[in-house]
C-alpha cells in the first residue's frame, strides 16, 4: 500500500513545492495531525521550508462543512500574516467561504483544502488530464452567458451568466493565489443577481450535502430571481431539508449559489451507501462524480459575492443535462464535447 508520505509528496509535486519555497500547514486543535506530519515531511523532501500553525477551536468556529465561512482564524492577525507570507497553505481545518480564506489567496499565497479520509485522497489522486479537461470546460463556461438545466424528474431552469468568474478545482494548485480542494475535479459559476428563474426538482437518487443524503421522495424547488422561494414534497426529504434551512434564520440561505458540472471520471455516486467512512467524508465523490450536474444555494463570496450566509448546500443532481448558450454540455448525466471526456 502506497504511505500518506509517498502520496502527499506526489500532490505537493503537482502544485510545484520545491527548493526556495515555503509551505504552511494550518490544523485545528491537532486535529488531522497525521496529515500534517506528512505534509511537513513531504515539503522538506522537496527542499522547501516548512511550518505548522495549530489554532484552538473557538466560539467563532463553525460546524466543518455544515456551517462554513466562520473559522477560529479570525481576528488572528499575526496567524494570518505568517499564512500569508508562505508560498503555499495547506488548510487543514476548513477556512472555505471565509474572508481568511480569500485575505491570504488575495496576497498571492495559494492554498489546498484537505479534509477527506486518506483512502478517499488516494483513490482520487489528481492529475494533469483532469485538469485539461476542467479547464477545458472552464473556458466554455466562462463564455457563455446563458445556462439551462432541465432532468426527467421534471428541472427546468435558466441562468443568466456574465457576471460572476468561473473557478475550477481539479484538486491541486500552481498558480499565486489559486485555491483547490484535493481531491475535485469539477468547475463552476454562479448566476447573475436576480438572473436565476425556473424549478429544480431534485430527484431519486439526487445528494443533498452537507446532509450526506440520497433523495428518495422528490423535491420541488421554485426558483424566482435567483432566490428558492418555495420547497414542495410530502415526503421525509422535503421536510428535512425544509428544517435545516430553516434551522439558520437567515434568509440569505435561499439564495441560489453556484452552478457547474463534474468531470471526475474516478469519482463513486455510489460512494455514500458503501463507505465504512462516511462520517469522516465530506463527499467530495459526490460532489465531483462524472456527468453530475453540481446546484448549490447559499454563499457565493468565493466568486466575489456578498452573500456569507453560513448554510451552504450542495445537490448533485445525477441523469440531468445542461446546455450553455444552446451548446448540448451534459446529455443526462453525459458529458458531451470530447476535450471533457477522458481519453
Amino acid at each position: 500500500m502506497t504511505s500518506m508520505l509517498e502520496i502527499f509528496r506526489k500532490e505537493l509535486e503537482l502544485c510545484k513545492v520545491g527548493s526556495g519555497q515555503t509551505l504552511a500547514v494550518l490544523t485545528e486543535d491537532g486535529h488531522r495531525q497525521d496529515y500534517a506530519n506528512a505534509f511537513l515531511a513531504a515539503a522538506q523532501e522537496l527542499g522547501a521550508s516548512a511550518f505548522q500553525i495549530n489554532l484552538t477551536r473557538s466560539g467563532q468556529g463553525g460546524r466543518g462543512d455544515r456551517a462554513v465561512g466562520a473559522t477560529s482564524l479570525a481576528g488572528n492577525r499575526p496567524a494570518i500574516e505568517a499564512l500569508k507570507s508562505a508560498d503555499i497553505v495547506i488548510d487543514l481545518m476548513f477556512l472555505l467561504f471565509s474572508e481568511e480564506q480569500i485575505e491570504i489567496t488575495d496576497s498571492g499565497t495559494r492554498m489546498l483544502l484537505v479534509v477527506e479520509p486518506f483512502e478517499v485522497l488516494s483513490e482520487l489522486l489528481p492529475n494533469e488530464t483532469l485538469r485539461k479537461r476542467v479547464e477545458a470546460g472552464g473556458e466554455r463556461l466562462k463564455n457563455a452567458r446563458t445556462m439551462r438545466i432541465t432532468s426527467p424528474a421534471g428541472t427546468d431552469v435558466t441562468y443568466e451568466l456574465g457576471k460572476y468568474p468561473t473557478l475550477t478545482e481539479y484538486g491541486y494548485t500552481d498558480e499565486p493565489g489559486r485555491w483547490d480542494h484535493w481531491p475535485s475535479g469539477f468547475l463552476f459559476t454562479q448566476g447573475n443577481d436576480e438572473g436565476v428563474n425556473g424549478t429544480v426538482v431534485i430527484g431519486t437518487g439526487d445528494i443533498i450535502f452537507p446532509l450526506k443524503r440520497y433523495v428518495v421522495d422528490p423535491i420541488t424547488l421554485t426558483i424566482e430571481k435567483s432566490m428558492v422561494t418555495k420547497i414542495s414534497g410530502d415526503g421525509l426529504d422535503a421536510a428535512i431539508m425544509r428544517d435545516y434551512m430553516e434551522s439558520y434564520k437567515d434568509p440569505r440561505a435561499y439564495a441560489i449559489s453556484h452552478i457547474g458540472w463534474g468531470l471526475n471520471e474516478l469519482a463513486r455516486w455510489s460512494q455514500l451507501a458503501t463507505s465504512a467512512n462516511i462520517g469522516e467524508e465530506i463527499g467530495m465523490h459526490g460532489r465531483a462524480f462524472y456527468g453530475n450536474v453540481l446546484f448549490s444555494t447559499g454563499p457565493n463570496t468565493e466568486l466575489g459575492g456578498t452573500n456569507d450566509t453560513m448554510c451552504h448546500l450542495d445537490i448533485p443532481l445525477k441523469g440531468a443535462s445542461l446546455w450553455l448558450d444552446g451548446d448540448h454540455i451534459v446529455d443526462l448525466g453525459k458529458i458531451v464535447p470530447k476535450e471533457m471526456q477522458p481519453a
